[in-house]
């Protein structure tokens, strides 16, 4: 008995609709990053025949929440570049917790190479006081008040990993506290108090 091609769409429809929804999924998943484009430059490699022109990528991506990764891409033409570096970027993201939603928690000092960067908390209404690769990398994790400094380089690669290697050492009070074996609590009058008395000596 011969199949009708309605037969065969209501077999295939089961596995159509998982597929779909796995599209829909990954949509969904791709729509909450942010991704932002900080160096692209071109390379050339010399063979035989001369020199293969070839384009690499550095790219920022975030969910706007505390999440953020970068990652690099090279390939013969810039989209693809673009691509494998979100892709790189997306699976190498890290978790940096955000005061307020807003700022650090503390100030931070990180390194690479000849790169040395500052990060600081900043009060709200100060916006994101840092250099391009590194502004790149704190409007895409959500930071709105932060004032950061990058000494010794301005090459981008450098510049961007030195301030993950910053990020990652950024601890909150409930982090603290679980080291210490204290109250959250007790940790941010602490950190209220030291911050007041900076304030009162800064004015004097």
């Amino acid at each position: 008995m011969a199949r009708t091609p309605n037969a065969e769409r209501s077999e295939r429809s089961p596995r159509d609709r998982d597929r779909r929804g796995d599209r829909d999924r990954n949509a969904e998943r791709d729509d909450e990053f942010v991704d932002k484009l900080v160096h692209i430059n071109r390379v050339a490699k010399v063979v035989k025949g001369g020199r293969r022109f070839a384009f690499a990528a550095l790219v920022v991506v975030g969910d706007g929440k505390g999440r953020v990764g970068f990652g690099a891409g090279k390939a013969r033409e810039v989209p693809e570049a673009i691509r494998k570096a979100t892709e790189q970027a997306k699976r190498e993201m890290v978790r940096v917790p955000l005061r307020e939603g807003r700022t650090l928690h503390h100030d931070v000092k990180g390194h690479f190479g000849a790169g040395r960067v500052i990060l600081r908390s900043a009060p709200a209404g100060t916006g994101i006081i840092a250099g391009g690769p590194m502004r790149a990398v704190f409007e895409t994790m959500g930071v709105q008040d932060v004032v950061a400094k990058c000494t010794g380089t301005t090459n981008p690669y450098n510049m961007i990993k030195a301030t993950f290697d910053a990020l990652v050492n950024i601890n909150s009070p409930r982090q603290i506290a679980a080291k210490r074996a204290k109250k959250v609590g007790d940790i941010v009058a602490r950190r209220d108090g030291a911050a007041a008395v900076a304030a009162a000596g800064a004015k004097e």
